[in-house]
């Protein structure tokens, strides 16, 4: 089984101080960078997925700004794999379908922002594309969202969503259980 770890969208602009700041995105990126750190010193491949809003209305991941950088904590090396998208879903309109099949992926690990928008996208369009696919809990984040004038928590967004993911479309694990 040849195993890719896909990071998605971990970009400034989900931090305190950027311009769409999600709750639990320090946590969420430690997480991750672990994670990361695991496929690393492991020498497997690690694909990076960077949104890039080309809207005129947009309000984040603006090209050129701070805010669409990915984060210092699981910045890419030189060698590993930058993915840019304009839209939610990784696979939409990019490369990165053909560069799992080039390196002959086959199950994915999956780190990643939003999780009710971004993550549940890719994740589900993995699966569509016959991946198998491990989303890592925390090393994903969210916010809060109001509907109808209902507000659903950060919390309640992340569990429902990982909840929605889990079984079919993922194995949703804690970062902790990829050692085993």
């Amino acid at each position: 089984m040849n195993t890719v770890l896909l990071l998605i969208d971990l970009q400034y602009d989900y931090f305190l101080g950027g311009a769409n700041p999600l709750s639990g995105a320090d946590e969420a990126v430690n997480a991750a960078a672990y994670v990361l750190n695991l496929f690393r010193n492991k020498g497997l491949p690690v694909i990076h997925v960077r949104h890039l809003s080309t809207r005129g209305d947009s309000t984040f991941f603006i090209p050129g700004t701070k805010g669409a950088e990915i984060h210092e904590a699981v910045f890419p090396l030189d060698d590993e794999v930058v993915v840019e998208k304009h839209f939610p879903n990784s696979f939409f309109q990019t490369g990165l379908l053909e560069t799992l099949r080039v390196i002959g992926a086959d199950r994915i690990v999956v780190c990643g922002m939003m999780t009710h928008m971004c993550v549940d996208a890719t994740v589900r369009a993995a699966k569509d594309h016959g991946f198998s696919v491990t989303l890592i809990a925390d090393a994903c984040a969210t916010k809060d969202l109001f509907f109808a004038g209902q507000a659903a928590s950060a919390v309640q967004v992340q569990t429902s969503f990982l909840a929605a993911l889990n079984y079919f479309y993922a194995d949703v694990v804690a970062s902790s259980s990829l050692l085993a």
